[in-house]
């Protein structure tokens, strides 16, 4: 595998994530991050990632942290962008780096939702534009996908699938620009429809958690939903969806039952209540059982 400088635009929860798989496959890595209390906070950050995974502390020595962006991606082949997403922020960003990097550097967004056609739209060199969208935490979910936009070259695709693949990821080629890309139109999808039932007093919300771990999600790492229609029969689907389909939620915007929590100022564990009530011993036991989940998969994907 070929080693490359490689730049970061963020050092937050998603950035310093990237940051760290990409030196962990070798590469050195600069992340750029203007804030003086982000860039401080660091080294303990990815300490932790460290302790975790039981990686050896040298992978730390390939990453930098800049507070200007020239030195982060002079010179590198690639640049992921993990900025807030904010689009006249993103669309600045990607100007400065067209001004500071290489003709054939590779620009990559970390954007969740937002295309990145919307992103380049602007820019003189849109070819080598593309959507990276990981999953939060980067260094623990296997899944990255790749967005291809209208402009983007076959090129660009090839070489961040392969980098992607090569740093021990799972990519994935997302060959239409639209808002929240695959795997976040489906999350959405099945949230829009969780919300309404809570709304409309189906269930509570410790429930429909129960329903889906305990449910068709205790299957869903190894059996994906056309996988799952192709088991049990396309005839036994659309005897379903004839009778289901035309009950499902159709709210064309943010449901209001979600939009009202929001006002409450209900916003969820950090709050101490959101659908569900926490106490912050509560929360703190989704983050441990979350992230010990995902370190175990991880150390097995790696042979540990």
């Amino acid at each position: 595998m070929s080693t490359y400088s490689i730049g970061v635009i963020g050092g937050g929860l998603m950035g310093h994530g990237i940051a760290y798989l990409l030196a962990a496959a070798g590469h050195e890595t600069r992340i750029y991050e203007p804030s003086a209390e982000v860039r401080g906070s660091l080294l303990a950050r990815l300490g932790s990632i460290v302790q975790l995974l039981g990686d050896d502390r040298s992978v730390l020595d390939r990453i930098s942290a800049h507070h200007r962006l020239a030195p982060a991606v002079r010179d590198v082949k690639f640049v992921f962008e993990a900025a807030p997403e904010k689009l006249p922020l993103k669309q600045q960003i990607f100007a400065d780096l067209e001004n500071a990097v290489a003709p054939d550097t590779i620009l990559a967004s970390n954007s969740s939702a937002i295309p990145t056609t919307e992103i380049a739209r602007k820019l003189k060199v849109r070819e080598r534009v593309v959507g990276t969208h990981f999953w939060n935490p980067p260094h623990l979910v296997p899944l990255v996908e790749v967005i291809q936009n209208e402009w983007t070259s076959a090129a660009t695709v090839e070489r961040t699938i392969a980098l992607l693949r090569d740093a021990g990821k799972k990519p994935v080629h997302v060959r239409k620009d639209i808002p929240g890309f695959i795997g976040n139109r489906l999350q959405h999808a099945l949230k829009r429809e969780a919300i309404a039932l809570i709304a409309a007093g189906a269930c509570d919300a410790e429930t429909l958690d129960t329903v889906v771990k305990e449910g068709f999600g205790a299957r869903m790492a190894v059996l994906g939903p056309l996988e799952q229609s192709d088991l049990v029969g396309l005839d036994l689907t659309l005897d379903i969806s004839n009778v289901l389909v035309e009950h499902l939620d159709r709210t064309p915007h943010a449901h209001p039952f979600l939009v009202e929590k929001v006002k409450e100022g209900k916003l969820g564990m950090r709050t101490g209540e959101g659908f569900r009530c926490w106490t912050p011993e509560q929360a703190q036991e989704v983050r441990d059982r979350l992230g010990n989940f995902l370190a175990e998969q991880a150390r097995k994907q790696r042979g540990r």
